[in-house]
C-alpha cells in the first residue's frame, strides 16, 4: 500500500468517526424539537423492524413539539410502542391519525447528565481518531521496513497524520462545545 493510499484511508477513517459522532449527538436531546431525536427508533412493522423515518413524517410544527404522520395509518399504535421501547424519555400522544410528542423543558440536572453523555461521545471520539493515527503510523513504520519509505519521508507522512490527528481533534472539541452549548440554553 502507498504512503498516499494510508493516508486515505486514515483520512476516510476520520470522516467515519466525525460523522458517527454528530449522528450520536443528533440523537441527544437538547430541549428543542427535532426530528433527528427518532432516527434510532425502530418500528416492529409486519414482523419486521423498519425505521421510523421510512413509515412516516415527522414535522416540527414548534420549537417544544413532533408531529408523526405515518403512511399506513393501520402503523399508528405499532409507532407508539416503537417510541415507548425507545425510551427516549417523551411520553406519545396518539389521536388515531398522528402521534404527537411534547418535548418537556429538561431540568438543570438533566442537563447535566446530557452533557457528561456529550462528554462521553466526544472522548469515545477522540479515542477513535488516535487509534487510527496508530494504525496509520504503524503501517507506516512497517512500509520504511520493508523498503518502500526512506526514514525522511517517514517522518513527513508521520507528521502529516499527526496534523491530520490534531485538525480532527479540534473539530471534535468544535461540536461537543457546541452541542452543550445547544444543551445548556434555556
Amino acid at each position: 500500500m502507498e504512503d498516499r493510499d494510508i493516508r486515505e484511508v486514515f483520512n476516510e477513517k476520520i470522516e467515519k468517526s466525525l460523522t458517527f459522532l454528530k449522528d450520536n449527538l443528533n440523537t441527544v436531546r437538547a430541549g428543542r424539537a427535532n426530528p433527528a431525536l427518532l432516527d434510532k427508533v425502530m418500528v416492529d412493522y409486519y414482523g419486521t423492524p423498519t425505521p421510523l423515518k421510512a413509515m412516516a413524517n415527522v414535522s416540527v410544527p414548534d420549537p417544544r413539539s413532533l408531529v408523526i404522520a405515518p403512511f399506513d395509518p393501520k402503523a399508528v399504535s405499532d409507532i407508539e410502542k416503537a417510541i415507548n421501547v425507545a425510551n427516549i424519555g417523551i411520553n406519545p400522544a396518539n389521536d388515531g391519525k398522528i402521534i404527537r410528542l411534547q418535548i418537556p423543558s429538561l431540568t438543570e440536572d438533566r442537563r447535566k447528565d446530557l452533557t457528561k453523555l456529550v462528554k462521553k461521545y466526544g472522548e469515545d471520539a477522540k479515542v477513535a481518531v488516535r487509534n487510527e493515527r496508530r494504525d496509520a503510523n504503524e503501517r507506516l513504520k512497517k512500509q520504511e521496513k520493508d523498503g518502500d519509505l526512506t526514514e525522511d519521508d517517514l517522518k513527513d507522512e508521520e507528521k502529516l497524520v499527526q496534523k491530520a490527528t490534531d485538525e480532527a481533534i479540534t473539530e471534535i472539541d468544535k461540536i461537543i462545545e457546541k452541542k452543550e452549548a445547544e444543551i445548556m440554553e434555556v
